[in-house]
């Protein structure tokens, strides 16, 4: 008996001793009891949001595995946070209805940004001839569209990857369709610059960045021709918009001749605002600018070698108008015709290289190529004497120009290894090529004034620059790659 006894007062302690050890649970600790069931984890963070089985090894696991309130409250916020951002879903669709959907709609979105501003070689030969002011300042109207175009793109980028593409989209899209109203309604040189340059520049770079990078989330293997099909919007344009300038302006005057295009981008912009939608989950947190980026030799090569592209890439589109009137002597209907068929034949520009890229080389495996073929086209434009040359010129210069403008953001896309950051990437680059097309046309301007109109000057400008491009982008791929046989 005595010896019991202390047993049994000790058995009846222990569990007094216990209560004051154990504190009660909460709500969330009691969800949690231990089981030996495979149990939900949820994981989330600023780059993915993921969903994944534990599997218990043994008891001990279990009770390592035990949450206290402070763990169970943030795997509680962590699961609230991961349904705002949006499940993970996978890899890219990389075709169906809806990433074909999306290019379908993206296509408009380029039809209206990068197709209008590809005819304004026509609107550079209307206001050099009614507004009296010498060529370098007509084309800063279209130069700082451009300049927009791009630059915006380092904002309009980072928002999309933040999840406020949809906002983005739209108020590009107003600002677009409303300064094409306000151009029609100007007069003097100032407020054009102000509308057309600035107004719709900046509706234009709220567009083309977002619309670019959404594009890109949607495909893997068939990127390229996606991206080709998209690109090839601005030789829809490029087709479009001139051919109702040239039709409507004898008849019914300048101003409704610009309402006209209003609304047609009014009509085409509204379906791509309203069905446009992001895929991947918002990335909220992030800096601006990548600045990490600029240490990757082939990134920052391909940023060079594409400024020194765009430097003289515009200048053959934005010339080819005056050079055919003033040096060539043919009419102002001819002139747009040059511009029709060098956007007309830009549409296979776009997309057979994209193709290629696709199926066989990689994008900047052509990009290079196609740099060198374009410099040397704007070379041969200074030998051009009559119209047979310069419907030559038009044929390849805008079959090789519009190759590098649709292989740029392809191969942009292969240099990004997180697709989530492209936005971010793909802004960075925009706003570096955005000064190369800011300030080139108006130099190939003022040194056709300097060469006392002729375009001697110009032409070997623009060769010389896009030359160089191409030598930069080789840099880039050695560094990526090596010297030998390679898929990039």
């Amino acid at each position: 008996m005595a010896n019991t006894m202390p047993q049994s007062t000790d058995t009846e302690r222990r569990p007094s001793s216990m209560a004051s050890e154990i504190k009660p649970q909460t709500d969330l600790e009691k969800s949690s009891s231990i089981d030996h069931t495979p149990r939900l984890r949820s994981a989330s963070s600023d780059e993915e949001s993921t969903i994944g089985y534990d599997e218990p090894q043994g008891p001990h696991d279990d009770l390592d595995r035990i949450p206290t309130a402070a763990s169970a409250i943030a795997r509680t916020l962590s699961a609230v946070r991961t349904r705002e951002s949006g499940k993970s879903l996978g890899p890219p669709p990389d075709g169906g209805f809806q990433a074909w959907s999306q290019v379908a709609l993206a296509h408009f979105v380029i039809f209206n940004t990068w197709g209008y501003i590809n005819s304004f070689g026509v609107f550079q030969t209307y206001y050099t001839q009614t507004l009296g002011h010498p060529p370098s300042d007509i084309s800063w109207v279209g130069s700082i569209q451009i300049f927009l175009l791009f630059f915006i793109g380092t904002f309009s980028g980072r928002a999309t990857d933040a999840g406020y593409f949809k906002v983005t989209l739209a108020v590009g899209a107003t600002l677009e369709v409303f300064c094409i109203f306000m151009t029609s309604l100007c007069t003097k040189y100032w407020q054009l610059f102000l509308a057309q340059g600035l107004g719709q520049g900046i509706g234009c770079g709220l567009m083309f960045c977002p619309t670019l990078a959404l594009i890109s989330t949607y495909f893997v293997k068939n990127r390229g021709i996606a991206i080709g099909i998209v690109a090839s919007g601005s030789a829809t344009g490029g087709l479009v918009f001139p051919a109702v300038i040239m039709r409507m302006l004898p008849r019914v005057g300048y101003g409704w001749t610009v309402r006209t295009l209003g609304f047609i981008s009014l009509a085409t912009l509204i379906p791509c605002v309203l069905f446009l939608k992001q895929r991947l989950p918002p990335r909220k947190s992030g800096p601006l600018v990548e600045w990490a980026a600029f240490t990757e030799m082939p990134y920052l090569l391909f940023a060079i070698g594409m400024f020194l592209n765009f430097w003289g890439l515009y200048v053959g589109f934005f010339y080819i108008g005056s050079f055919s009137r003033n040096i060539i002597g043919v009419s102002t209907d001819r002139s747009i015709d040059l511009l029709l068929v060098m956007n007309g034949v830009g549409m296979v520009g776009r997309l057979v290289p994209n193709l290629l890229a696709d199926q066989l080389t990689g994008p900047l495996n052509l990009l290079i190529p196609f740099s060198f073929a374009t410099a040397l086209v704007g070379y041969c434009w200074a030998a051009v004497k009559g119209m047979g040359g310069l419907w030559t010129f038009a044929v390849f210069y805008g079959l090789f120009a519009a190759g590098i403008q649709s292989l740029f953001p392809a191969t942009l896309s292969t240099l990004t290894t997180d697709l989530k950051k492209i936005g971010v990437r793909m802004g960075m680059v925009l706003s570096v090529v955005a000064v190369a097309a800011l300030i080139g046309s108006p130099i190939a301007g003022a040194l056709v004034e300097r060469d006392d109109g002729n375009y001697l000057y110009a032409q070997m400008f623009m060769g010389s620059a896009i030359i160089a491009g191409g030598i930069t982008l080789s840099g880039a791929r050695v560094t990526k790659v090596g010297t030998g046989l390679a898929r990039v």
